[in-house]
């Protein structure tokens, strides 16, 4: 985290959590969603605006993380903003040298390797449950005809509860939320 978010949290300890405000898809991009795209359908149906600005993708990679009840979210100084989930809350893009590198840039190393119902390929690893990014399912394939990694099968439910991932975090009932 930041240092600036560090003396944020502790100069305003008490800021209101923000929900549905900003979202990750299934191929590692952030989306923010204002009223008026949230009021237009669900994500990932209708997505908002993409964000582009590198120095604000940067920001929101380093200050990325899990509650203790799964639900991820970006701490943006004093105030938390939880992310949704289109599928996981890590998109992992497989390199030509083999290493694995997340949306975010971290370095994982790879635990399991899990076949949904919708045919996705899901990596469990040492930074948690993530998708490989589509445009590297062919490298994936080579890895597991390779014998590198062996493939299981499951549904996208039995992933999201076996890593305690919350696809779409709602605040508890009668919590303080922010508008923005």
């Amino acid at each position: 985290m930041d240092p600036i978010v560090e003396a944020a949290l502790k100069k305003w300890p008490n800021v209101p959590h923000c929900y549905g405000w900003l979202a990750l898809d299934a191929r590692g991009d952030w989306y923010m969603r204002d009223e008026r795209i949230q009021h237009a359908g669900p994500f990932p149906q209708v997505k908002g605006s993409r964000i582009t600005h590198d120095k604000l993708l940067g920001f929101i990679a380093r200050n990325y993380a899990s509650d203790a009840h799964g639900a991820w979210f970006f701490q943006n100084g004093p105030q938390r903003v939880y992310v949704q989930l289109e599928a996981a809350p890590w998109v992992w893009r497989l390199q030509p040298d083999g290493r694995v590198l997340s949306h975010t840039g971290q370095e994982a190393r790879v635990d399991s390797v899990w076949l949904d119902e919708a045919d996705r390929l899901f990596l469990v690893t040492d930074l948690g449950l993530g998708l490989v990014h589509s445009q590297d399912m062919a490298q994936a394939s080579d890895a597991i005809e390779s014998g590198q990694w062996t493939m299981q099968s499951t549904t996208h439910a039995a992933l999201l509860a076996t890593h305690g991932v919350q696809l779409d975090p709602q605040p508890p009932a009668g919590a303080p939320t922010a508008s923005t």
